[in-house]
């Protein structure tokens, strides 16, 4: 018996050991986990370029729908600033169904536009460099949207003007705004009116699209529920902690 506890005594000692060893990785385990809760440069910036590709792809969508800027007071097109006067003018006349037509017409003519950002926003996404990324993760709730403004503003007036031109000829905006405008100017003593047209739905269409971006990127900075992703997640449940 005797032998026997000395033979068993070393395997007894090892297996203390490994117990002890096994309770240490076992008590540092919360802390590596910790760690590890903090995403990488890279996971950073791709998971925060995916979040924007989500949300732009998303706020096009919804503009590109029919209605998408008509339906929403908050990106509808109404009557140029400098046309205020006309749209109240012809209305006092008895001209509402013709104004109310045209207003429809201009915001068809955005809706068939805004598509052509979908491409200039990706690549300007997947463009972005890590300081870029970083510095959108933790900055304003529209940080990311200030940033694709920047980047993409100039090239988005370009693609919209002769998209939104088309658009306006062929839902019939240009000859109900020219109809209108013939009206209002054989009116005795007003003052004539000039408008571009095509330039002003052009930006207020591209405003309209920043500003629903801007509230996509809200969404996701604000609501977990839309981080659909481990990624989504783990970037910004980082930044949420910061």
């Amino acid at each position: 018996m005797k032998k026997l506890n000395y033979i068993a005594l070393p395997f007894i000692f090892s297996g203390l050991i490994a117990c002890s060893e096994l309770n240490q990785i076992v008590n540092e385990l919360p802390t590596s986990m910790e760690q590890t809760t903090e995403p990488s440069t890279f996971e950073m910036g791709e998971g925060l370029k995916a979040a924007l590709e989500k949300g732009t792809i998303q706020g096009v969508v919804d503009l590109a729908k029919g209605g998408g800027y008509l339906s929403n007071e908050a990106y509808k097109i109404y009557f140029p600033p400098s046309a205020q006067k006309v749209e109240n003018t012809l209305r006092d006349l008895g001209f509402n169904d013709e104004v109310d037509r045209l207003v429809v017409s201009l915001n068809k003519a955005a809706e068939n536009a805004v598509s052509e950002a979908k491409p200039l926003f990706i690549e300007a996404i997947r463009g972005m460099s890590i300081a870029d990324a970083k510095g959108i993760l933790f900055g304003s709730d529209t940080a990311a949207t200030n940033y694709l403004k920047r980047k993409t503003a100039t090239q988005l007036h370009q693609k919209f003007e002769p998209k939104i031109q088309t658009s306006l000829d062929e839902v019939n905006a240009t000859k109900y705004w020219t109809d209108i405008m013939t009206q209002y100017n054989k009116i005795p003593l007003v003052e004539k009116v000039e408008t571009n047209l095509s330039r002003y739905v052009t930006e207020r269409a591209v405003d309209g699209l920043f500003l629903k971006i801007a509230e996509e990127e809200k969404a996701i900075r604000e609501n977990p529920q839309q981080r659909t992703t481990d990624l989504l997640k783990k970037v910004f449940g980082y930044a949420d902690g910061k």
